[in-house]
């Protein structure tokens, strides 16, 4: 089972010296109206999209539009507790922060009808624990969510004969293995799941999951690796950024995300002046989200559209 989305990413300005909680100069009052906007759009566009996963046209029908409520509903409460998971992490801390930007895309050009949300973070992080917390608390929350999701959409969907041409060939996570295992039990040669639509959206939320829990610049798992191990985090991104290299031959997706990663810089911005040893709570948490990366993440999303075989279509 497999499915593409866009890591979803809060934006941390460079970390200052001034006390947590106080924006930033410069920065302008948001206005919530925006959110509001851009939310409704979103939910327009992923309505869209569930219907196209559902086989409606609601561009020729407009009543196929109801078709993507499934799809929609999952695919928002997912996004929506992975960033309000930073937003109540920041509102702990004392740390301004704006609601949820969401970021509608028309389908069936995004066939998810969205590009993610993010956050901005209006004040310096200056608490190594404050880090920590706002760090993991995104992919915590959206997981939550997700893992319910996938139950009840594999309890919506159909064992069917493989038809190579009739269907996408997705990645497989292990935890989707389990959940499927749990579900169906063992599936027979030459069979497959054909996944619901609410599924599918779970499916989307666990590679979010893993893109975000990367331990990169200012992804959450790169958040989370400088809480854990301090400037040594650059080490890590470096290594993980050039691993991403040879999978993008197998998975273009790839390449788009090294581009991403250009612009969010590998190496954490430095500027945390209270580097207080985090507890073994938060210690347990963090080995908890390398599991979490380990059980979400997948080399190849989508088979067949690696940048060796879209090559190999032009000769």
């Amino acid at each position: 089972m497999e499915y593409n989305y866009p890591p979803y990413r809060t934006e941390l300005p460079s970390y200052q010296t001034e006390p947590p909680g106080q924006p930033v100069p410069g920065f302008r009052q948001p206005n919530p109206y925006v959110n509001i906007v851009l939310f409704l759009l979103t939910v327009c566009t992923t309505l869209l999209a569930g219907s196209f996963l559902e086989g409606g046209n609601p561009f020729v029908r407009i009543d196929d539009v109801v078709k993507g409520l499934p799809f929609a509903i999952t695919l928002l409460a997912i996004i929506g507790c992975h960033e309000f998971g930073h937003y109540f992490m920041c509102k702990k801390h004392g740390v301004a922060a704006t609601l949820p930007y969401f970021i509608p895309a028309l389908p069936p050009f995004f066939i998810i009808g969205t590009l993610g949300a993010v956050i901005k973070i209006r004040a310096p992080i200056t608490n190594n624990r404050a880090l920590f917390d706002i760090g993991a608390g995104g992919p915590i929350a959206g997981l939550i969510v997700a893992i319910p999701a996938i139950f009840i959409g594999l309890d919506m969907s159909e064992i069917k004969e493989i038809d190579p041409a009739g269907a996408w060939s997705l990645g497989d996570p292990i935890i989707m293995k389990i959940i499927s295992r749990i579900v169906f039990g063992e599936i027979p040669e030459g069979f497959d799941i054909y996944i619901s639509s609410i599924a599918f959206a779970g499916w989307v939320g666990l590679i979010v999951t893993a893109f975000n829990l990367l331990p990169i610049g200012q992804l959450d798992g790169g958040h989370i690796a400088y809480a854990l191990i301090g400037k040594r985090q650059a080490w890590l991104g470096y290594i993980v950024f050039l691993s991403l290299f040879p999978l993008a031959l197998f998975w273009a997706g790839w390449a788009f995300f090294i581009f991403i990663t250009f612009l969010i810089r590998i190496r954490h911005p430095v500027g945390i002046t209270n580097l207080e040893p985090l507890d073994t709570r938060r210690k347990i948490l963090g080995v908890l989200c390398l599991v979490i990366f380990a059980v979400c993440f997948m080399p190849v999303p989508f088979e067949g559209m690696g940048i060796i075989q879209l090559v190999s279509a032009f000769f």
